[in-house]
């Protein structure tokens, strides 16, 4: 049987029982209950939605506005800022040099007796890196091969340099600035040969006899002048003190007689004038006493005494200087850039030299690349650099030398020393090209910084920042103040500050743009 619908109960209800239709309902909304209640959810949802905007999102039509855009900020950094110029660069040692030695100076074959070094072994400065007919060949830091033997009185750019090497090894040559190799240097010869554990080279033969011979000189050159002096001395004293008495005696006692002849016998006057005479004599002779003696004999005697010991002394000089250590030029050998590594050996012990002895490179590993003329401006030697190592990790580096190019315009070369390395870095390294950073300034540790589009001018031409201290998405009405600030180094597009005129701390809000 068919369920009646809905309409045609409420009609039959409304025809039936007038007032008591509605004690139907009930039933109808116990029926259709999921019905009714969708119907009243509906009907909620559409109020609340009319409420909503009118009240809430709806704007006023008649004084809308578009939405205003929030404020660009950024945060206040801090921390350390540095300025870097960048380069390639190749890892290499340094370019391989054929040692050869000048034993023009060997008498007889020059045969190695010893001293050969191994490949691979390192010549520092003091080394041995020979040994011919019995003698070294020291190594010493320098550019200009040794080309003549050095001794006293010599002069020239080598004797500089003698001076300038022995230096880096604590001895005392002399003032490097004065080319000529003095006794100081002959001295720092024998020092030098003392540290490499071999006498000095031998004086030539006779060279000591004629010292001695000269030193014989100089005493009885000595002894002449002392004897010369003395007779000078004793003429240039004048009369003793006893002389003296004894010539006032005799002046006294011939006034004496005098006047006992006059008063007893003044008639005589033969005896009268011999005593006037004997009177007279002896004053002359006290009058002689205070006139100084003649010396000019004894003074010429003591000049030709002094003369001679002028000559006997320079004599001495020249045989001193003949036995004073020389440096000849085949026991020496100047080398660049020590120490240095051997790397191939052709001389034997036991056999004659001939050629080179020997091939030697850089010891560690250098590091040289290219740089453009107005970035080598900023570079100097001393300056740490980093350079990526194979695992990816960053090693230091010193910046040894900066060396133009030949034109104005060509790029500078720049010399770096790494940091010590392990064996195994400078295995992977070599022959590498790697990317060089040199911080061509930085701040002193950290620093407060932000962007250089933060920075504004003020109306006294003062550096300021906008500071925001409200929510910068309320664009315009958000709360700002300007801190006047002092700038530093300025670096990939940040700039370091320090505020002058108001708070500034790191993370503080500050304005890019609008």
């Amino acid at each position: 049987m068919n369920e009646p619908d809905d309409e045609f109960l409420i009609d039959s209800v409304t025809d039936e029982a007038g007032p008591s239709r509605w004690a139907a309902w009930p039933a109808l909304l116990r029926r259709n209950r999921p019905l009714w209640i969708t119907a009243a959810a509906a009907v909620v949802a559409l109020v609340a939605g009319l409420l909503v905007g009118r009240f809430v999102v709806a704007p006023d039509t008649a004084g809308a506005k578009t939405p205003e855009p929030g404020l660009v900020t950024v945060p206040v950094a801090f921390g350390p800022l540095s300025n870097d110029v960048t380069i390639r660069g190749e890892v290499a040692y340094a370019d391989s040099v054929e040692v050869t030695l000048d034993t023009s100076g060997v008498a007889g074959p020059a045969v190695v007796t010893g001293q050969v070094p191994e490949v691979g072994s390192e010549l520092g400065p003091l080394g041995v890196a020979l040994e011919i007919t019995g003698r070294p060949v020291i190594v010493l830091p320098g550019e200009l091969p040794a080309y003549r033997t050095l001794r006293l009185g010599v002069a020239g750019p080598d004797v500089v340099q003698f001076k300038e090497a022995v230096r880096t090894v604590g001895l005392d040559a002399g003032d490097p600035s004065d080319d000529v190799f003095t006794g100081t240097a002959a001295a720092a010869v024998t020092e030098l040969y003392a540290q490499a554990g071999y006498p000095p080279p031998a004086a030539e033969e006779g060279a000591e006899e004629g010292v001695l011979a000269a030193q014989d000189a100089v005493r009885s050159a000595q002894q002449g002048v002392a004897a010369a002096q003395a007779e000078l001395t004793g003429v240039q004293r004048g009369p003793s003190a006893v002389d003296v008495r004894e010539a006032d005696n005799a002046v006294a006692s011939a006034r004496r007689a005098l006047d006992a002849a006059l008063a007893g016998n003044p008639d005589d006057p033969v005896a009268i004038g011999d005593l006037r005479d004997a009177l007279g004599l002896a004053q002359l002779r006290r009058q002689q006493l205070d006139v100084p003696g003649d010396t000019s004999s004894q003074r010429a005697q003591l000049s030709a005494a002094q003369q001679q010991l002028t000559q006997a002394r320079q004599a001495l000089t020249q045989a001193q200087e003949a036995v004073l250590p020389t440096l000849p030029a085949g026991e020496i050998l100047y080398l660049t850039q020590l120490p240095r590594r051997v790397d191939a050996v052709s001389a034997r012990r036991g056999s004659v030299l001939q050629g080179a002895a020997m091939t030697v490179s850089g010891a560690t590993l250098g590091l040289s690349g290219t740089v453009a003329v107005a970035d080598a401006r900023l570079l100097e030697p001393g300056m740490t650099a980093t350079f990526e190592l194979p695992d990816g990790g960053e090693h230091e580096a010193t910046i040894t030398e900066v060396t133009p190019g030949e034109g104005d315009e060509a790029r500078w070369t720049v010399q770096l020393e790494p940091a010590p390395l392990t064996p195994q870095e400078v295995t992977e390294l070599q022959g590498a090209n790697v990317r060089v950073g040199i911080p061509v300034g930085a701040t002193d540790g950290d620093v407060l910084s932000v962007p250089l589009a933060a920075l504004s001018a003020g109306p006294g031409g003062e550096s300021r920042v906008e500071v925001v201290d409200g929510d910068p998405r309320e664009g315009s009405r958000a709360r700002t103040r300007l801190v006047a600030v002092e700038t530093g180094l300025a670096a990939d597009g940040a700039v370091e500050v320090r505020a002058e005129d108001g708070d500034l701390e790191e993370g503080d809000l500050v304005v890019v743009g609008r």
